[in-house]
């Protein structure tokens, strides 16, 4: 499956992901075959980060 590759699009999928489907970052991206620290430094890009505590890019 391809992610958007819009960082303001791929930030709304990534965290309607985390919220209906995955318990944690780690197993989104393990189930979709995503490089975990690409993801994080393409949502960095626009100033995101991921909060474990809310299970979102915040």
């Amino acid at each position: 499956m391809a992610i958007p590759k819009d960082p303001i699009i791929l930030l709304s999928y990534i965290n309607t992901q985390l919220r209906d489907f995955y318990p944690n970052l780690d197993e989104l991206c393990n189930s979709l075959g995503l490089d975990r620290k690409e993801l994080i430094q393409k949502l960095a890009a626009i100033n995101y980060r991921y909060d474990s505590h809310v299970n979102q890019f915040v």
